[in-house]
């Protein structure tokens, strides 16, 4: 998970000080923004964005608020407290009002709870009542791939220290379930990893490879990119104090709910590979892999 990052009530006050001027209008946006203005002396507080010198924000996250508001008025400046693209890209922010919140973690619940409300549901009613808790615990578990500090370790063995040198092909399959990074749907299906170790390159653990591919998977992802990461981890650590495999591959196929569920509701999975060293350069070898994940 993202590392936290609390700022301070004097740190708030110093980089508001920069727009808290005489004369200056400034527009909060709702609810961040809002909160910000109000701590504002000297400057002037104004109900509507035509009316202001400053469009203020909490935060520069994506980018999305601002380019709504300065579509909209062009000709007005758009401040924000914090920009993380510049100071804490792979941080999540804490804003002193939020951290002495009783709960902690009560805006990520309140947040479910107004989903909740939008989609037409009552959030009080008895079957509700513990859903936004039980949210929170789910994406800690199903998106765990964002703290490193549960990357699984990948156990390796040098070819020949059994007294077996291994030159053939070494095929790992299973299943994998991950979610969609445009709609937050899961997308779900089958692997099948493939390598050939040199005859003194490392061989990987017998569970190893399915740890990888599950951490990865516990990320908004695409089919594509998982894929990609997947093999350039597995590569890299094959290649740790090691010769090179020969090659390494692997090839997956997903059904996308986002697919199934929604939008053209057509059911049919997709697949997506990738290909290194001798599984992409010789053609026996890589028909022998495709074969084998027919």
């Amino acid at each position: 998970m993202m590392s936290k990052l609390v700022i301070s009530w004097g740190e708030v006050l110093h980089r508001l000080s920069r727009i808290d001027k005489e004369g200056v209008k400034v527009y909060g946006i709702p609810k961040g923004g809002m909160i910000l203005a109000g701590f504002l002396k000297n400057a002037e507080n104004v109900q509507h964005p035509q009316d202001a010198d400053i469009i203020l924000d909490d935060i520069w996250d994506s980018g999305a608020t601002m380019k709504q508001y300065m579509e909209r008025y062009p000709n007005k400046q758009y401040w924000v407290c914090v920009d993380k693209r510049v100071e804490y890209q792979d941080v999540w922010i804490v804003f002193p009002w939020e951290a002495e919140h009783p709960g902690g973690e009560e805006n990520i619940h309140q947040n479910i709870v107004r989903i909740l409300q939008h989609i037409g549901e009552n959030p009080s009613r008895p079957g509700l009542l513990g859903t936004p808790d039980r949210v929170v615990r789910m994406y800690e578990e199903i998106f765990r791939g964002y703290d490193p500090n549960k990357k699984p370790r990948i156990a390796l063995f040098k070819n020949g220290d059994d007294g077996l040198v291994y030159d053939q092909m070494i095929v790992d399959e299973g299943t994998f379930y991950s979610h969609c990074e445009h709609h937050m749907v899961p997308f779900f299906g089958t692997y099948k990893f493939a390598y050939i170790p040199s005859a003194t390159g490392n061989i990987i653990g017998l569970s190893k490879v399915a740890r990888i591919v599950d951490y990865h998977a516990a990320k908004l992802q695409i089919q594509e990119r998982l894929v990609h990461d997947i093999v350039e981890d597995l590569y890299e650590a094959l290649c740790i104090d090691a010769e090179p495999p020969l090659g390494v591959a692997l090839l997956m196929k997903a059904e996308h709910l986002c697919k199934t569920m929604r939008g053209v509701k057509k059911k049919g999975a997709m697949t997506a590979s990738k290909l290194k060293g001798i599984f992409l350069e010789d053609a026996t070898v890589r028909q022998e892999f495709l074969k084998i994940s027919q």
